[in-house]
């Protein structure tokens, strides 16, 4: 099969100290025809092509409502589910995984979910530049990548100047809410959250919440139950 036309997720990174490093690490996988001929026929529909300049989401959705981002979306399970059973928010997600893209496509189409766009981008340039502070009402990330060798810890998603960059952009009162399902990078993401200005534990310092109804629990996560995993949420509002 020939190699797939799709929008490209250029590498990036971020100073953090005195170190950089990738905002990701891309895995892409097998792309499938039917993902090819989402990208073909759909992505003039629901996909956001990153410019680098602040964005004019009012337009891009057609109306003005309160807006929910989820980083590194996967396949979309989460994503699908959320903008399907609510309506009343305009959903931006972002991913670099072009098989994952395009297999959201697909399911959105399905529902009709109209008020969901798709970048398929590095997250924190898309968040730099393209999305104003204090306009989003939520951030999620759902089961970001572990890196759980200790050398590997510096490749994490959740670090302090990332964390001060999804802050910038919450409105007063907005929330940020992340999952994982490995101890230690909750662990992590409480060192690195807990004491960052401008949000606050809703469960107390390193404290976590029961799984809300706005998240599905994916297949990713009910073969880690199986194996004995224990899955940690963590919600922070932001003052």
């Amino acid at each position: 099969m020939a190699e797939p036309h799709v929008p490209q997720a250029k590498p990036f990174t971020v100073q953090e100290g005195h170190r950089r490093i990738r905002s990701f690490v891309l895995r892409q996988g097998r792309f499938t025809e039917a993902q090819q001929r989402a990208f073909d026929e759909l992505w003039p529909r629901f996909g956001l092509d990153y410019t680098g300049v602040p964005r004019d989401f009012d337009a891009a959705f057609g109306r003005r409502a309160p807006r929910v981002v989820e980083i590194g979306f996967g396949n979309g399970e989460a994503l699908r589910f959320a903008a399907a059973n609510d309506r009343t928010h305009d959903y931006i997600g972002i991913e670099v995984h072009a098989p994952g893209v395009g297999r959201l496509l697909n399911g959105l189409a399905a529902d009709g979910s109209d008020h969901v766009r798709v970048y398929h981008h590095d997250a924190v340039e898309v968040l730099t530049n393209e999305i104003a502070d204090g306009s989003l009402a939520q951030v999620r990330i759902y089961f970001p990548d572990p890196w759980h060798k200790k050398r590997h810890h510096k490749r994490r998603l959740v670090q302090p100047e990332f964390a001060r960059l999804l802050v910038a952009k919450l409105a007063p009162g907005g929330l940020l809410h992340l999952a994982t399902d490995w101890e230690g990078y909750a662990e992590h993401m409480w060192d690195v959250l807990d004491a960052t200005p401008g949000i606050v534990n809703r469960a107390g310092p390193r404290g976590h919440v029961p799984r809300p109804d706005w998240r599905p629990q994916t297949h990713f996560e009910s073969r880690g139950l199986k194996l004995g995993h224990g899955v940690w949420d963590l919600v922070y509002d932001r003052d």
